[in-house]
């Protein structure tokens, strides 16, 4: 690390410090500017709690005032001035309102809501009122091809207003059981007169003790009656995040009847050079040498894949829009919105492998002959905590990952209120989405039977099981190093929507109807392409053996140098194993193996490079409504009542690819169904400073648009299971009850409870089938060279021909009931008697689930809550948050064969700085901002069923962002 850098990272490291004995001190504060504005910016008929985010004591003022004032349940916040939301993007300013949960990127940065217990596909986007769908699939990994909606690509600096609809009113579009949130871009009438605002911001990630820079610049300007705006918010971010991947644990197959995963063989025949006195080509009993019991050695779990991963490269992301405002009239108002947005990502994915799957005797030039396991520990869940593995091998799995996404929305408005009694509403939206995703491979296996040893150590020692071996794993010119095999993949996402709006509402404050009609139609694409058999025989021959071929096995080391990474795995504690790896030369193979000829001339697909289904789909949905708000009393006290029906009428068309011979073949399927989906809202003023409230409704969310899609997926490596799509499934649907209060005790400060229970009909579950290969209509030429090994040697061990071989097919279906039991508690207290300007907001929330399967929905934490200490005074303002999340399944059981394996995402805790200091001339138009991510620098951890079975762990590491914000 340069003295530069390291000093830079020294003085925001104290800078950060500072800021939190300021929080504790309180020796300076903002002046809070009054909500006049913001709070005419909200509809009249809000009905949700507002949180006004112009100082930190103002947000909270205002969010207090105004849930004084709503009927149904949810949350808002608002930002008063332009570019002064909080958070970095979209997802991570939505994830401090109570009952958020975020999706993260390995990255560390929010991509997806969870909202209540359900997961994002639960959560219904909308972008000013109108359906919101971009062609993007979730984040570095990908795979998510249903409705979820990434919200990392929106900046926090050209929105104004985030709408978190908990309970539903009839107005509000259908499809979101867990909630709706709806974005609302920045007008020009959001600040009447001239102004120029400028953000700009350095970005320090001690990943990689890189700076990158990042702002936004957004100018409107209004007349009497007009009023445009524009903007522009850019960010380009160099990554690097260091990590541990397994992709599930297994156990071994030790014969027929072998209970377990099996996903790999030990060895029966002792291979060449495995050392430990054992003697090629004799018989080897692994029972013995393992020190296990043979009930023990067949469920020994260890890593399929035990790798190191490392990622880095750079993401940028640039956005733009465009908003005009006419009001020829205080009746008569006109709004037209654009927003521009490109995304991309450029990544150099090298992972090192210990191979465990698909590993075992063989004939294929990649078979390994089999580990021998040798002094084995195992803990009672049947995990192996140390042991060697005899004949092991390795191989360099390295991708580059190139990733663009495209998104432009248009959105015109008009709101007419010919008198005080009638207002009418009318908006229309067209959007597109284009997505690409460009992903080679070059994989490289140290030469099978070559001695190679693995030395296994997982008895708490480090973050994660430290693999260590008897090689140089850094050493190109080692003579071990082999072609594996060459993957040509790509995915094209494409979305389209469009739709319109119209509501009527007549009466007043103290009773009114509204009534509304709705047209959306939605439409994906989601197709994959892969030319990695012919591109793999052209650059290493028949079978992958490298006797032939562009780059034989001898010009290999040629294309191979020592890794460039001399601190790998510097985030994480203990001992983590072998921590440097070859790399190789990407451009000097692609221009050796003519890639861009096989890249460009890559035929169709079955399944995309993430393992995600592909196809087709559009649905068409015609919805009308009525909706009654009114006032009345009882016992002297006012009721508020908001109450009415919403109908949906949904016409899905979906189309799946499916193989027929050596030809793919759209299949095509068509359903309709239709919802009535009542609601009531009430509230009930018992005291002027205590409200008590209920809510009832049915809610739908359409089935996943992944498992819809026709046809069977195969894209298992080690050829085990398929995945098969079910164009039947109905939509969810869930009757909702709400109950809940307030006490508020002066000022911003409030006491507030609600609990709630969700009753959901149509919950999926995956249903397994054991068809034969040869029933899938899938030609054996068509696999990637791994299925294909995979297949043939599973086929040679067994006896039974590749056609007849079991696969184990899964497809969701609806047959389950869930249960979801929530509570949500939040106090916000001012601390002005002790210190003015100090004060804390807290939330947390209970859920509890329960299903008839024993399923669970997944990403349901069963504790989480969110701490806010702040302080603001003579022009200093400094928030730290502290955000924490229990444990939560993240895929249910089975995984890799193993039945009572389920995905678990670990309790992680995030803590935050927000500080800045408005500079006392320039008319206060100048402030310093400092934000520090992550600080105490927590992995995202998920596990396989246990603690000391890990699937994977990622080190975003902290991030730092100073800069300054300028008005004018």
């Amino acid at each position: 690390m340069s003295s530069r850098n390291r000093h830079f990272r020294i003085a925001l490291f104290a800078a950060s410090a500072l800021g939190s004995l300021t929080l504790s001190q309180a020796v300076l504060a903002q002046d809070a500017a009054p909500q006049a504005d913001a709070a005419a910016a909200a509809p009249q008929d809000s009905e949700v709690a507002d949180i006004v985010v112009t100082g930190i004591r103002g947000s909270l003022q205002s969010a207090t005032n105004a849930k004084k004032d709503a009927v149904a349940f949810g949350d808002s916040i608002f930002a008063e001035d332009i570019g002064k939301l909080p958070a970095t993007n979209l997802a991570e300013t939505l994830n401090r309102m109570p009952g958020v949960r975020l999706n993260r990127d390995i990255s560390g940065e929010g991509t997806q809501v969870a909202i209540r217990g359900l997961g994002p596909s639960f959560t219904r986007v909308l972008l000013n009122g109108s359906q919101l769908q971009v062609a993007s699939d979730g984040g570095t990994n990908g795979g998510s091809a249903n409705r979820e909606v990434d919200l990392d690509f929106f900046p926090s600096e050209l929105f104004t207003r985030l709408d978190l609809a908990k309970s539903p009113s009839p107005s509000t579009l259908e499809g979101g059981i867990a909630g709706t949130v709806n974005l609302r871009n920045a007008r020009p009438f959001d600040k009447p007169g001239t102004h120029v605002t400028v953000v700009a911001q350095g970005q320090y990630t001690d990943s990689n003790d890189k700076i990158s820079p990042r702002g936004a610049i957004v100018a409107s300007h209004t007349t009497d009656t007009f009023g445009i705006l524009v903007g522009v918010a850019g960010v380009k971010t160099k990554t690097r995040v260091d990590g541990f991947e397994s992709l599930g644990w297994t156990d071994g197959n030790l014969g027929a009847g072998d209970p377990g995963g099996n996903n790999f063989s030990y060895a029966s025949v002792v291979p060449n050079n495995a050392g430990h006195g054992l003697v090629a080509g004799q018989p080897v009993d692994v029972v013995a040498t393992s020190g296990l019991t043979r009930s023990q050695l067949s469920t020994a779990l260890i890593p399929r894949l035990g790798r190191q991963a490392l990622t880095e490269g750079d993401r940028s992301r640039i956005s733009a829009l465009a908003s005009l405002e006419w009001r020829p009239s205080d009746e008569l108002h006109f709004a037209l919105d654009g927003i521009w947005a490109k995304s991309k990502r450029n990544y150099d994915r090298l992972i090192l492998n210990w191979q465990v799957r698909n590993s075992g005797p063989g004939t294929s030039a990649q078979s390994t002959g089999g580990m021998i396991p040798i002094d084995l520990t195992v803990d009672d869940n049947g995990v192996v905590t140390s042991g060697t593995f005899a004949n092991s091998s390795f191989f360099l799995e390295a991708s580059q990952f190139k990733q663009t996404t495209k998104f432009w929305n248009i959105n015109p408005s008009v709101s007419w209120q010919p008198s005080d009694l009638l207002k009418v509403d009318l908006s229309g939206n067209w959007s597109k989405s284009r997505f690409f995703r460009e992903q080679p491979t070059w994989a490289f296996q140290t030469r099978p039977q070559s001695g190679v040893d693995v030395y296994f150590d997982n008895t708490g020692q480090g973050d994660y099981p430290a693999i260590t071996t008897n090689i140089d794993l850094n050493d190109p010119n080692n003579g071990l190093w082999e072609w594996y095999r060459q993957n040509v993949a790509l995915v094209r996402r494409t979305t389209e929507t469009k739709g319109a709006h119209l509501d009527v509402t007549y009466g007043d404050e103290m009773f009114n109807v509204k009534v509304g009609a709705a047209y959306d139609r939605a439409q994906r694409t989601i197709r994959a392409y892969d030319n990695s058999p012919a591109y793999q025989q052209s650059v290493c021959g028949t079978g992958c053996t490298g006797a032939t071929g562009s780059i034989p096995t001898s010009a290999i080391a040629g294309y191979l140098s020592p890794g460039s990474t001399n601190n790998f795995g510097h985030l994480a504690s203990g001992n983590i194993g072998f921590t440097k790896f070859i790399r190789p030369d990407f451009e000097a193979i692609k221009q050796a193996t003519n890639y861009a000829d096989y890249r460009d001339n890559a035929p169709e697909t079955r399944g995309a490079v993430t393992g995600g289904a592909t196809g087709d789909m559009d649905e068409q949905v015609i919805g009308a409504y009525f909706e009654l708000n009114g006032v009345t009393t009882i016992a002297g006290r006012d009721l508020h009542i908001n109450t009415g029906m919403r109908y949906a009428h949904t016409k899905q068309e979906v189309i799946g690819p499916s193989q027929i011979g050596s030809t793919i073949v759209d299949i095509t399927s068509r359903s309709t169904y239709e919802n009535f989906l009542p609601s009531i809202n009430l509230t009930y003023d018992v005291m002027d400073n205590v409200k008590l409230r209920a809510s009832a409704s049915r809610t739908m969310t359409r089935p996943d648009a992944s498992q819809i899609l026709p046809g069977i997926t195969f894209s298992d490596p080690s050829a085990l299971t398929a995945t098969a799509g079910n164009p039947d499934l109905k939509p969810y649907s869930s009757d909702n009850y709400d109950i809940g209060g307030e006490i508020y005790t002066g000022g911003i400060g409030y006491v507030g409870v609600s609990a709630f229970m969700k009753n959901i009909q149509g919950f999926t579950v995956t249903q397994s089938q054991e068809l034969t290969f040869g029933s899938l209509n899938i030609p054996f030429s068509s696999l990637i060279a791994t299925q294909q090994n995979a297949l043939t040697d599973r086929s040679l061990q067994t006896g039974v021909p590749v056609a007849d071989l079991p696969i184990t097919v899964n497809r969701p279906v609806n047959l389950s009931d869930l249960k979801i039991k929530g509570l949500e508690v939040t106090w916000v207290q001012p601390l002005d008697f002790l210190v003015k300007g100090l004060g804390f907001s807290a939330n947390g929330t209970y859920l509890d689930q329960s299903s008839s399967s024993g399923l669970v929905a997944t990403g349901v934490s069963k504790y989480s809550y969110n701490l806010q200490g702040f302080y603001e005074n003579n022009g200093l303002s400094v928030s730290l948050n502290y955000v924490w999340n229990d444990d939560a399944i993240a895929v249910n059981r089975p995984q890799n064969g193993i039945q009572n394996a389920s995905l678990r995402s670990k309790a992680r805790g995030q803590l935050d700085l927000s500080a800045g200091y408005q500079l006392p001339f320039l008319n206060n138009g100048v402030r310093l901002t400092l934000d520090a991510l992550n600080i105490t620098n927590e992995p995202i951890r998920t596990t396989f069923e246990y603690d000391n079975a890990p699937y994977s762990v990622y080190y975003p590491g902290r991030t730092i962002m100073a800069g300054i914000r300028a008005n004018f």
